[in-house]
């Protein structure tokens, strides 16, 4: 699976390593992803999704639930 947040849709960036010199190379910002699981009220289940950090604390300040149901409107994460 992609390094994508299926919670806010971030992925990574790319951007430069910009030497003393001025001299670029690309280099890529990776996310803060972990996998983990969350149980689910309604569902009285554990739904284990890929999220990054800031996904995390929109499931603290949202719910799982809502938070899940937003995701699915975006096209973030399938059915699950």
């Amino acid at each position: 699976m992609a390094k994508v947040c299926q919670i806010t849709g971030r992925k990574r960036m790319v951007g430069y390593n910009v030497a003393h010199s001025k001299l670029r190379t690309k280099r890529e910002f990776g996310l803060n992803l972990k996998t983990k699981k969350f149980w689910s009220e309604a569902e009285q289940r554990y739904i284990t999704l890929k999220v990054s950090t800031k996904g995390m604390r929109t499931i603290e300040k949202k719910g799982i639930d809502a938070a899940l149901k937003e995701a699915q409107e975006k096209g973030f994460v399938g059915l699950v």
